[in-house]
This record gives structure tokens, sequence and C-alpha cells, in this order.
């Protein structure tokens, strides 16, 4: 009794088994969306590190997005140029121009430039001390526990003496320590030279608040802006205006780095 009582259930199951196969591979086919052999093709192109340096969760989200959408072919900075030139042939679109986008960290205060610190005891995390008042007198500036580094695939970015840093040699302008920045002192910048001046401080209190905490604080003295109009004064900060700099601002940018009397204003880029 209890032998045909098994038989029963296992060819019950197996009839079942047979049902929802059959069942399924009609689904799949009666309801499979066919995929543009483009896109495909675009993916297969794509280097695949989903870094999402172009703007898209991954390298598939951005082959669909220029297939159906006809977004530029040029924003995949793991692939370079070569890439961009063959998903343009495969498009029949030009490349356009390709400008390199690499990280730009906005504070240029190591350990011993900063003022008013005080001892943190918790988590070795930029996020957990961002949230903890007093960490440090500057509440804009690097907090150098090197959260950045850790999300880094590239090994492109370090703390050296406290400070956050990138190493242009590696950097592939992936955005992943953009992202994970508590204090959004991190950009990802687009670099028309190998090398670019930035306004390395991230301060926006006036002049005496930013000094008291800062050795190398900006402190919108306005001496920058005299040597280049690249240069203007934001909510009591020094911006620069890298869209616009080539080879032929290179000159007064230096005169400016040279008189800014904080030392805030670097030249970044590769060795």
């Amino acid at each position: 009794m209890i032998i045909t009582t098994l038989a029963i259930a296992a060819g019950t199951m197996f009839f079942m088994a047979v049902i929802l196969s059959f069942i399924l591979g009609w689904a799949n086919k009666k309801f499979k969306v066919e995929v543009d052999p483009k896109i495909e093709a675009v993916i297969d192109l794509l280097p695949g590190v989903n870094c999402g340096g172009c703007g898209y969760l991954g390298c598939s989200d951005y082959a669909v997005a220029i297939v159906t959408d006809n977004d530029p072919v040029n924003k995949c900075t793991v692939g370079g140029s070569n890439c961009a030139k063959k998903i343009a042939n495969i498009m029949g679109v030009e490349v356009g121009e390709m400008v390199k986008i690499l990280a730009v960290v906005h504070c240029g205060a190591h350990t011993n430039d900063r003022l008013k610190t005080h001892e943190y005891r918790g988590e070795k995390r930029c996020t957990a001390a961002h949230q903890v008042a007093g960490v440090q007198g500057c509440t804009f500036g690097c907090l150098g526990f090197g959260d950045c580094v850790r999300v880094c695939h590239y090994d492109a970015m370090h703390i050296e003496e406290g400070l956050a840093t990138v190493d242009y040699n590696n950097c592939i302008g992936c955005g992943a320590c953009s992202k994970v920045c508590p204090r959004s002192i991190i950009t990802i910048t687009g670099f028309k030279e190998e090398k670019i001046p930035t306004v390395a401080c991230s301060n926006k209190d006036n002049a005496k608040d930013a000094k008291s905490v800062c050795m190398t604080a900006c402190v919108a003295c306005k001496a920058c802006t005299k040597q280049s109009d690249l240069f203007s004064i934001t909510n009591n900060l020094s911006v620069y205006d890298h869209t616009l700099y080539t080879q032929e601002h290179y000159e007064p940018a230096l005169k400016a780095m040279e008189t800014c009397p904080t030392k805030c204003i670097h030249f970044i880029g590769k060795i």
C-alpha cells in the first residue's frame, strides 16, 4: 500500500513537472523581449567593470542609453578613446571631444595644517567621524580616515599625512571616491590638459573663522581673481573654472598660485 502511494505521488510530481516545463517554455517564447543587436555589440565593447563613471549603474545600462537614447559614446573613462571610437563605428556617429575626467580633492590641509583638532576614538571611518562634532576645527575639510581609499579599485586614492591624495597615473574618474566622501570635497572634473590648477579648499566660512581652523584655508582675498578671470569668489571661497582652462591660461594661474597668501591653489595631474 505504501509503495503504491509513493508511486502515485512520484508520478503526480513528474506529471506536474512536465506540465510546468511546457508552460514555462511557452511563456518564454511568447513573452520574450528581443534585444537590439546593437546593444549587445556595445556591451561587448564596454569594459564591464560597472564603475558608474559614465553616470549609469553599469555598462549594460549605458549601452542601452547609447542605442535607444542616443547618449554620447565617449562617457566611458575606463575604455577610453579606443572604446569610444569602436562604439561610434557601430552607431554611425562621431566620437566628439573626449575630455578625461578625474578625481579632484578640494582640500589641501595635512594633519599639521589643521588647528583645533581633537582626539577621535570612534570608528576610523570618515562617515562615522563626520557625525561627531569637534573632530577637527574645519567642518569642511578632509577627515583623513580613508573611506575613499577603501572604495577605489584602481589604487588611485591614498592618505598622505592625513589627507586624501589622488594618484593621477591610476585614476580613471569612476566617481566611487566622490560618492563615498561624507563632506563632498571630492569632485569628478574634466582635465583638458595633463595638469590643471585647482583651489584645494572647501571652507565657506569668513576669512577670520577659516584661518582660525586651518593654515591653508582660502580667505577669499581675491588675489587670484586679479591674476586670472577664471577665478571667482563664491560663498567666501575661491573657485576655478576648469572647463575653460587651456595652456594659454597657465601663466595667469601660476601667478595666482604664487600670490595666494595661504598657498591653497595647486596644479594637479600627472607628474
